[in-house]
């Protein structure tokens, strides 16, 4: 057993034995609804440590026992409940302007703060609590669509997992075939931009000489994968990811000396860690790493989707007015729309160019109300 693991089983004891010193009025096992409530207040009361253990964790239970319901009911509560205090806000701020110092900064500083997060702070004592309030903040996600009040949770929230999943604490590990089932059942399920089809598909993306794949972990979720990326050692620069997913796994005994590593694939696994970055750290340390392996590498490329980019070719294609497609070019575009048209080398020939450079134009000119590229592969790439 690791050390993590037997230092959650500890705290899961201790958790449950100090169950039953609390009044069981606070638990409601018969209105979990209220329960939750109840335990949130208990939670912030700020009974001690040890209580605040138990408190979280039976926090956690009454939160996966109740329905989607409940659970929104629970965040727009917490939202209610648990925010600053206007007037001490107010106050505070009076004070800095009137006399700056250090001293009246942290006033500032504290009563600007969300109780909120204070509240997540404290739930993330119970054991295993990290990936359920990444789970939590999913669940979120969805119930903001319909009440965007409780955006302000997500940002409570979000900042926390900012600091809780920071560079620091992330570890790099290398997938391979011989890499746990529980893990390699997570990478086919999470793969989002090359399907994996099932095991054989995933050990010839393993397991050849050729292969390599990546994933970061945290020390509080050390079976969930929470983003991953697939390489090809190759000589040249592939220009189809079809060559690279169906490319012959090299002779057992031929010897690699690959110049070219090709990031073909990059997936984020937690829904809960939306917008927390880690695709460039990863990227970053694996080409340290594969740099350390293979010296004979000397370049490094990504091949990814542009998922956008169809859909904004048939809406500009479909606008009469505009200068961004020209005459001659929409006219060689009409075939494109033709199902096939890629089997037609003399079609597929003639689109190249324009395509490229509609594909350039996409990329650098079409923006979102906030200046980033609107294509989300491409803001990943270009910020």
């Amino acid at each position: 057993m690791s050390n993590i693991a037997f230092l959650q089983e500890l705290l899961n004891s201790v958790a449950e034995r100090g169950r039953t010193l609390l009044p069981r009025s606070i638990f409601r096992e018969d209105d979990p609804g209220q329960g939750l409530q109840a335990l949130v207040s208990a939670l912030m009361s700020g009974r001690g440590e040890a209580s605040g253990v138990v408190l979280a964790r039976q926090l956690l239970r009454h939160y996966r026992q109740v329905d989607d319901e409940l659970r929104a009911v629970f965040f727009k509560y917490v939202a209610e409940k648990l925010k600053p205090d206007p007037e001490a806000v107010q106050s505070a701020a009076r004070a800095y302007l009137a006399n700056p110092n250090d001293r009246r900064l942290a006033a500032l500083r504290k009563a600007v703060e969300s109780p909120c997060q204070e509240f997540f702070r404290r739930l993330n004592m119970a054991p295993g609590a990290t990936a359920e309030i990444v789970d939590m903040r999913e669940d979120l996600t969805r119930y903001i669509r319909k009440d965007p009040s409780l955006a302000a949770i997500d940002d409570d929230i979000k900042h926390l997992l900012d600091s809780w999943f920071n560079r620091g604490f992330l570890v790099l590990r290398r997938i391979d075939w011989q890499t746990p089932a529980v893990i390699l059942e997570k990478i086919i399920a999470y793969e989002a931009v090359h399907e994996i089809s099932g095991w054989d598909d995933l050990r010839r993306r393993l397991e050849p000489a050729d292969r390599r794949c990546f994933a970061f972990f945290h020390p509080s979720m050390i079976d969930e994968p929470l983003i991953f990326v697939e390489v090809a050692l190759v000589d040249g620069i592939s220009n189809s990811v079809q060559a690279v997913l169906q490319s012959e796994a090299p002779a057992p005994d031929r010897r690699l000396e690959p110049t070219t590593a090709v990031f073909y694939s990059i997936s984020n696994c937690q829904k809960g860690l939306r917008g927390i970055s880690f695709g460039n750290f990863l990227i970053k340390q694996v080409v340290e790493e594969l740099s350390k392996e293979c010296p004979t590498l000397k370049t490094f490329v990504t091949l990814s989707p542009v998922p956008g980019f169809a859909a904004w070719l048939a809406e500009t294609a479909g606008q009469e007015a505009g200068d961004v497609i020209t005459a001659e070019d929409r006219k060689i575009l009409e075939q494109v729309g033709q199902i096939g048209w890629h089997t037609d080398p003399k079609v597929a020939d003639a689109a190249k160019a324009p395509l490229l450079a509609l594909a350039a134009h996409y990329f650098l000119n079409e923006r979102t109300s906030r200046g980033t590229p609107i294509d989300p592969v491409a803001r990943f790439h270009l910020g």
